[in-house]
Order: C-alpha cells, then sequence, then structure tokens
C-alpha cells in the first residue's frame, strides 16, 4: 500500500490522482483507492482538509493531485441579495459546511435543510458536482482547544 504523509507546493506535473467527495477530503486518516486503483493509505496531520488542486507527496516520492469528485449537493439561489444572505446565515447557524458563489449557495444534500430553505423563499436544486466550501474564518478549518474559537476569543477578552 501507497502512504502519504505530507503535503506538497503545486507541481507542473503529478504521478497520480486521488479523487474524493469532501467528506472524505476532511479526514486525516484514511484508507482509500486512487484514481489509478493502487491502494492508498492517507496519514496526514490532525485536522487537514484537503482541496481540489492541492498536492501530496508519497513516501516513494510519487507527487498526487487530489481532485474533488463530483458529488450529490444542493444549489440555493434566491430572488434577492438579502434573502441569500438570511438563507446563509440559517445554515452557518446550524454549522453546515457551505460553498459560496456569485449569487448562490452550495451544501451537502439534505432534504431537511432543502425544506427549511423552501420555508425561507429559496430555489433549491439538487445536482452532481465537485464540493468545495469554505475553509473557515479562524485559519481553514474547525478546530478545538487554544487553536480555534476558545483562543481568539479568549484574546479578545484579555485585551479589554
Amino acid at each position: 500500500m501507497l502512504l502519504v504523509e505530507k503535503r506538497c507546493v503545486a507541481q507542473h506535473r503529478h504521478d497520480e490522482e486521488l479523487v474524493l467527495p469532501f467528506e472524505l477530503r476532511q479526514k486525516s486518516r484514511l484508507r482509500t483507492r486512487l484514481a489509478s486503483g493502487e491502494e492508498l493509505g492517507l496519514f496526514l496531520d490532525r485536522g487537514t482538509v484537503l482541496r481540489g488542486g492541492d498536492y501530496l507527496q508519497s513516501n516513494d516520492g510519487r507527487v498526487i493531485r487530489v481532485q474533488a469528485a463530483p458529488e450529490k449537493v444542493l444549489k440555493v439561489s434566491c430572488a434577492t441579495p438579502q434573502d441569500l444572505t438570511r438563507a446563509a446565515y440559517h445554515l452557518g447557524n446550524r454549522h453546515v459546511p457551505v460553498e459560496v458563489g456569485d449569487g448562490w449557495l452550495k451544501l451537502g444534500s439534505d432534504h431537511v435543510l432543502a425544506e427549511m430553505l423552501h420555508g425561507l423563499g429559496a430555489t433549491v436544486s439538487e445536482e452532481i458536482s465537485p464540493f468545495e466550501p469554505e475553509a473557515g474564518a479562524y485559519g481553514g478549518g474547525h478546530q478545538h482547544g487554544d487553536g480555534g474559537h476558545g483562543g481568539v476569543i479568549h484574546q479578545f477578552r484579555s485585551r479589554a
């Protein structure tokens, strides 16, 4: 089994491709397969989220390009920017990963959230496409402990 323990900078060429949906690109420990079918073990730093276009280096030196797999998502649009902002607010309030585009939002397929969005007056359609949600406001991911929300809030309080 091929082992990957580190990222590398963007390359002009790559030897292999790793195609994964967002749910699996959030896992720092994963046994999966490359697009070629070769078995791969990911052993990355905890909290690592892979994005389409990221590059990894295997222990045998091969360069692997990460690709976001097409998956079932909901695409949300609204009649006004205010309505779209309201929809984004309610999704954020539920800590739902959301991809933000020009006049639309995209989220993982979920019939309960689709009903909520319809109730807010949004137009919701299901599609199959790559999903690249926002990384988060605190440095690229949802973390807990010293590097997450609590540390930032504590810093603001101590300055007051």
